[in-house]
């Protein structure tokens, strides 16, 4: 489904605000209270919108540097925007390595239940996120419920969140992953606990129909996480992947622009 693009992530946070007074959108913000998926992993760079006693959280991050390795880096524009060069990993993953399909960047996000006190656990809702995979003007929306069950599988445990609550400590969140069978164990752990985080990059979701991702296209690709209960929408967050043109990139295309006007002339 094509949707029409928001021009400014600053319209997107006036309306939260006006749809629902207590939400508060903010930029490169830490989340509470630390992240708990995979040690080592900082804190911080997060859009957030908080609202109902829920928090979420959406940030962009170089996923893969020059030696192929993670680091804590946003590039946050300070308004909902991050920005990356276009490109694949130098190598990848090690379970899919040298895929033309897989970006230097990922995304980190964080679906707090009850971050000041005032809200529930995770079970208590359910949630939408969005993952646009059109880099021009408008959107093409991969959507799913990513923790309480996914196309409306309840119980599916095929993700492997770092669960916890406020009080977890950096990279110390329970997954259960390496047993994807155990239904009633993934469904006990959103139960008793309010914090699911990970980090995703597009390779993980090149499936059909969106298998014709290029991560040397530049463009905007938007992201959202929505958490709703039985009335409907209590907190939404938005951001924007911007990709640009490598360095040498911009330099030919400089050259190339410099060429033209000198057969012009």
């Amino acid at each position: 489904m094509t949707i029409p693009r928001f021009t400014a992530l600053a319209a997107i946070a006036s309306a939260l605000v006006a749809g629902n007074a207590s939400a508060v959108t903010q930029f490169d913000q830490n989340v509470t209270s630390d992240i708990i998926f995979g040690s080592g992993n900082a804190n911080g760079g997060f859009t957030t919108t908080r609202a109902n006693g829920v928090e979420l959280g959406i940030r962009g991050k170089l996923r893969f540097d020059a030696n192929n390795s993670p680091q804590d880096i946003y590039n946050s524009n300070g308004a909902g925007t991050y920005t990356f060069q276009a490109g694949p990993a130098p190598t990848g993953f090690s379970w899919q390595q040298n895929s033309p399909t897989t970006p230097v960047w990922s995304f980190d996000w964080s679906v707090n239940t009850n971050y000041d006190g005032n809200g529930a656990n995770l079970d208590t809702l359910t949630y939408e996120i969005g993952i646009d995979f059109d880099p021009g003007a408008g959107t093409n929306f991969l959507s799913f419920d990513p923790i309480t069950g996914v196309n409306g599988a309840t119980g599916t445990v095929q993700w492997d969140h770092g669960i916890g609550t406020n009080a977890t400590g950096n990279g110390d969140g329970t997954s259960i992953s390496n047993n994807a069978d155990d239904a009633a164990g993934y469904a006990t752990l959103i139960a008793d606990n309010n914090l699911a985080q990970n980090s995703w990059n597009y390779e993980f979701f090149n499936n059909t129909p969106f298998d014709g991702f290029d991560p040397n296209d530049t463009g905007v690709y938007d992201l959202y996480i929505i958490a709703s209960d039985l009335n409907g929408e209590v907190a939404r967050v938005d951001v924007s992947i911007q990709v640009v043109p490598e360095p040498t990139s911009l330099a030919l295309l400089a050259i190339g622009g410099l060429a033209v006007l000198r057969r012009r002339r």
